[in-house]
């Protein structure tokens, strides 16, 4: 049987309220009685029930983040950040994994603002933000992360992913490639549509070069070796000289794809460039160039805007602060001649 605050009580000789001083605002009880109340909770084994204080007070000590995918590297330091940033502030994480479903990730907002929590990161399963206003009209402040905000009431810290994707075909064209394949996700998803304008930008600027987009399912391993597999069955005047994968993901398995019995070299054959920089990407076959993100560092920045949030900085405020935005950089190894 669980041992509640009126055993601990009844063994200290003083009343709950007595109990309930020490464990809340010791500061206002004799030291002796604190004593004599500590001794009765060790020997009782007394755990304090913590959820239901904080149900109590209608607030809770955690947060709340939502990720498409947390067995991408990259959104596992993303979460790494925001768990650093929040134990600073006294609070937990919750983690909620949507798998790019919009149903999936309402799931998890419905689960979290049963749980009270303070607040929620989220990266979007898809552009379609109007699903959010039911919550935020209810209190529950949203911080978009890995994805810029339009709308003025979410706040949000994201990466350029546009000025990414002109930098990783800019460096495949500097190389002197010219046909190149855009390898994605669904374009429904922000971060894939923005990378894509940015290779559009790229080869616009050079008149004989050509963009062609593989579009695949999701953003995985599996996918891209199947969108691998697709271009080593090619003859090799029909394949792109240069691939943009537009996750680190899907560029290994690209590689997989060309470094197992399919002949094709690269970077001879065909130049490589993923996104993300995770820890991996240098550790690939042929070690992997990617347009690098802070992915701990939006985390943290998340967590920050959060906090800024619940302190009443969202209105009054400059909007600029509200809009944090990075800028992405190159990294250049040997899958692109780099």
């Amino acid at each position: 049987m669980a041992v509640g605050v009126k055993e601990v009580a009844a063994a200290a000789g003083v009343s709950v309220g007595t109990v309930s001083n020490v464990l809340n605002r010791p500061d206002r009880v004799p030291e002796g009685t604190v004593q004599r109340v500590q001794q009765a909770i060790d020997q009782l084994g007394f755990v304090r029930n913590d959820a239901a204080r904080q149900l109590r007070a209608g607030r809770s000590r955690s947060i709340g983040l939502v990720v498409p995918d947390i067995g991408n590297p990259f959104f596992a330091e993303v979460a790494r950040g925001a768990e650093d940033r929040a134990a600073d502030a006294g609070m937990t994480v919750l983690l909620g994994n949507s798998d790019e479903n919009d149903a999936r990730q309402g799931a998890h907002l419905a689960l979290f603002q049963e749980q009270r929590v303070n607040g929620v990161l989220l990266t979007p399963a898809s552009d379609d933000l109007a699903s959010l206003r039911r919550f935020t009209d209810a209190g529950m402040p949203i911080v978009l992360v890995d994805h810029e905000a339009e709308e003025g009431a979410l706040a949000s810290v994201a990466v350029d992913d546009r000025e990414g994707g002109r930098l990783a075909v800019s460096h495949l064209l500097q190389a002197g490639r010219r046909r190149i394949a855009y390898v994605s996700g669904p374009r429904t998803v922000r971060q894939v549509a923005q990378r894509l304008r940015g290779a559009e930008d790229a080869v616009a600027a050079v008149p004989d070069a050509v963009l062609e987009v593989i579009e695949q399912p999701s953003l995985t391993v599996l996918q891209g070796r199947a969108a691998g597999e697709q271009l080593a069955a090619r003859a090799a005047e029909d394949r792109p000289d240069a691939v943009f994968a537009a996750n680190d993901l899907l560029a290994v398995g690209l590689l997989q794809a060309f470094s197992f019995g399919s002949g094709i070299r690269v970077p001879e054959d065909i130049a490589m460039v993923g996104y993300d920089d995770i820890d991996f990407a240098s550790a690939t076959v042929v070690p992997l160039s990617s347009v690098r993100q802070p992915a701990r560092l939006l985390g943290w920045t998340g967590v920050d805007l959060l906090l800024k949030e619940l302190g009443g900085a969202t209105q009054d405020g400059d909007d600029h602060d509200r809009r944090i935005r990075f800028q992405p950089e190159l990294v250049a190894r040997d899958s692109s001649g780099g």
